[in-house]
């Protein structure tokens, strides 16, 4: 399938090993030190790009949690959206983001959809080129999924440019709407270390 630049750069932009070392050493008490890694991978490929992430405390890098695939697809001829996806079980894709060779193991039916886990892009185009996306959930969605026999949610959302990725994603207590975990203290704010772009099969 032909995909639109637009969505081409997005998954360019969103490509790579990054980590937020700057941020975590000048507010330490608010931002863990994290590794993140956002793979291709082969899935859905007949009318998406799709990508694989998982992220790791930079002094566990042998741990790494938040598994998920996330599916860029075009809608309505001119809009983005990523629909994301969480694996089956997570144990057993862990560590895949650093490991292309067992990422191409990863079927279809190791992950199941996350209905209301679906992100809407908004494009600026940047001078002399390239563009700024701005993804984030409807407001009347609720992005739930189970987990060890309970219910989780989360509130999805990032930033990006060909230079930085900002991760607004945060954990949210499905009772008291309350925040438990990540981007408490505004975005977590991530540098590309290591692009994966030439991984894309377009």
């Amino acid at each position: 399938m032909q995909f639109s630049p637009e969505l081409v750069a997005l998954a360019h932009c969103l490509c790579g090993e990054f980590d937020n070392q700057k941020q975590a050493i000048a507010e330490p008490a608010r931002f863990v030190h994290l590794r993140l890694w956002q793979r291709p991978i082969s899935l859905f490929s007949e009318d998406s790009i799709t990508l694989f992430a998982e992220q790791a405390n930079i002094v566990n890098l042998d741990q790494p949690y938040r598994q998920r695939v996330m599916r860029l697809q075009q809608v309505q001829h001119t809009d983005l959206q990523v629909q994301y996806y969480i694996p089956r079980s997570p144990g057993a894709v862990r560590g895949f983001g650093a490991n292309p060779a067992l990422l191409q193991t990863l079927t279809s039916e190791q992950i199941e959809l996350l209905p209301g886990c679906t992100l809407q892009i908004k494009i600026k185009t940047l001078e002399p080129q390239g563009y700024h996306f701005s993804a984030s959930l409807l407001p009347s969605a609720r992005c739930c999924f189970t987990y060890q026999n309970e219910t989780r949610q989360v509130s999805l959302g990032f930033e990006a440019t060909p230079e930085m990725f900002l991760s607004y994603d945060k954990g949210i207590d499905p009772t008291t709407g309350q925040v438990l975990w990540g981007a408490v203290w505004g975005p977590y704010e991530f540098t590309k270390r290591q692009d994966f772009a030439s991984e894309l099969a377009l």
